[in-house]
């Protein structure tokens, strides 16, 4: 609590308090308004582990704490309370890390009746947008939201959340390796037609010396290296003089819209004349090397970097490099909140560990095409299902996955064989979800929503680097309230009311 007296967290957190404050004026603005749904309720598969409460009045049996109000607010729905709203903590026993807390966190937590994609997202994004203008101090924040495909978020960034401040766009370069000289990419593309060669473009990044320490952080990654091609004037070398003549003429033309200096300078210092190098480069061939810088239409003191592979397994490394090719270069704009839509993710996923189909991400999404595409896709066999596609969305800000949502499927046989496809029985789902199933014998309107993290909004907004810099009174890394000395050992009479027992050693 002595910590609460410093003026950089006290600042935090009332300003926590007022973006909490514009998110209820905005929302009740849209016409929502503000429920509070049960904190004791059952456990549902939500993606983490729960926190269970043992009840006294029914030995034997737990409630659980709310990992989201998911199936409360779907009943609103159908209870006729089609704009719902409520800033709701859920509690999910998870791993803390830098973005997550130990226990709990805040989520704007959102519902509506009679609604498609499109209307969620008129609901919601001016709503997220205000809040950030108002408290953005004059930093830009995107207006008009681009919608990007889950598949194309992958490819272009290598993340289903990029950063969008960072103007790297990664492109397939395949065809320019196929049959080429460069035996490794070469052979690896005839071997299997799943493998794909990435580039990625680093603006500026044209020397032997950063491309060689971008080699050595890739190894530090745990991989074999990361082949790269470079270019240079054959006329003029780049240095700091030449660089400050390009920038004063950009800045030139940028001011005036009179480009003539600029196309002067990069004539006089050779810029428009072009030598590759770099091992890659040598194998590849003029011929291939010039196709690829035109294809990512870069110039002298530009380079590019390669991976290869099966895009599935790659990715994520890729996004990785390009997030380290943007700032060691400088690329990112600090100074601003980038916000998108991530739209049409996969629908299902494979399990590798229990060998099964199981779903993507919210299990209570509406798949495109309804039953009929999941019972065709089940007819076709595992590729056809995981090509599937779900009515769900994110929101992401600089990086960041701020928020999640989805079309829900509100249609009781849909619902069931969407689960069986899972593993999952009629009387399983009735089982876990009884309440929602019954619920939908009635009829339910066509309804979806989000959530939005709170404290998520809130760290991005302040700047700050760990949500600790953003709570009250939070955990430690070990989940551990030193101020309550929380979790603690309790009596033996209170263990035996709750008819509960503890195991030594219990958990090691």
């Amino acid at each position: 609590f002595l910590d609460l007296r410093r003026e950089r967290l006290h600042k935090n957190i009332m300003t926590r308090g007022a973006i909490v404050d514009s998110m209820r004026r905005r929302m009740k603005g849209q016409g929502f308004f503000e429920f509070q749904t049960p904190i004791l309720t059952a456990s549902s598969p939500e993606g983490a582990r729960d926190f269970l409460v043992p009840s006294r009045i029914h030995p034997g049996k737990f409630y659980a704490l709310p990992q989201a109000p998911q199936q409360y607010k779907q009943l609103l729905m159908m209870s006729g309370f089609d704009r719902y709203f409520q800033i709701a903590p859920c509690f999910r026993d998870e791993d803390p890390r830098a973005d997550r807390l130990p226990g709990e966190f805040y989520q704007l937590d959102v519902e509506m009746s009679f609604v498609t994609q499109d209307d969620v997202f008129a609901a919601m994004e001016p709503v997220i947008t205000g809040v950030f203008e108002d408290f953005s101090d004059g930093k830009p924040v995107t207006k008009k939201w681009p919608r990007i495909p889950f598949a194309e978020a992958l490819r272009k960034y290598g993340s289903d959340k990029p950063d969008l401040r960072n103007p790297i766009q990664m492109q397939d370069v395949t065809e320019h390796f196929a049959g080429s000289g460069f035996k490794v990419f070469a052979g690896m593309i005839a071997k299997d037609p799943k493998v794909r060669v990435w580039a990625i473009p680093a603006p500026t990044g044209g020397s032997r010396a950063f491309c060689d320490r971008m080699n050595s952080w890739a190894q530090g990654e745990g991989q074999p290296g990361l082949g790269y091609v470079f270019w240079r004037s054959t006329k003029g070398s780049v240095t700091p003089e030449v660089i400050g003549k390009l920038g004063a003429a950009i800045q030139e033309a940028n001011d005036t819209g009179n480009t003539e200096k600029l196309k002067d300078v990069r004539k006089a210092e050779g810029f428009d004349e072009f030598e590759a190098s770099g091992p890659i480069a040598k194998n590849l061939g003029d011929e291939r090397t010039e196709a690829i810088r035109k294809q990512l239409r870069l110039r002298a003191g530009d380079a590019c970097f390669f991976t290869a592979g099966d895009p599935a397994k790659f990715y994520k490394f890729a996004g990785l490099a390009r997030d380290r090719v943007g700032q060691e270069l400088k690329l990112i704009d600090e100074n601003q909140f980038a916000l998108a839509w991530i739209v049409d993710f996969p629908f299902y996923e494979w399990n590798e560990d229990d060998k099964k189909i199981d779903f993507s991400h919210n299990p209570f999404s509406m798949p495109k095409g309804g039953r009929e595409a999941l019972e065709a896709a089940e007819t076709e066999g595992r590729d056809a299902l995981l090509s599937l596609k779900a009515n769900q969305y994110d929101i992401v800000c600089n990086g960041f996955e701020i928020a999640s949502g989805s079309v829900r499927n509100h249609h009781p046989e849909t619902m069931v064989k969407a689960f069986e496809i899972t593993g999952l029985t009629q009387a399983d789902v009735e089982a876990r979800f009884g309440g929602m199933y019954r619920a939908f014998q009635y009829g339910a309107p066509p309804h979806g929503g989000m959530a939005a993290g709170v404290d998520r909004v809130v760290m991005l907004i302040v700047g700050a680097k760990n949500l600790r810099e953003i709570s009250l009174f939070p955990m430690n890394q070990q989940a551990n309230d030193l101020l309550m000395g929380a979790p603690s050992e309790v009596g033996v009479k209170q263990l035996r009311e709750l008819s509960v027992r503890v195991l030594p050693e219990a958990g090691k």
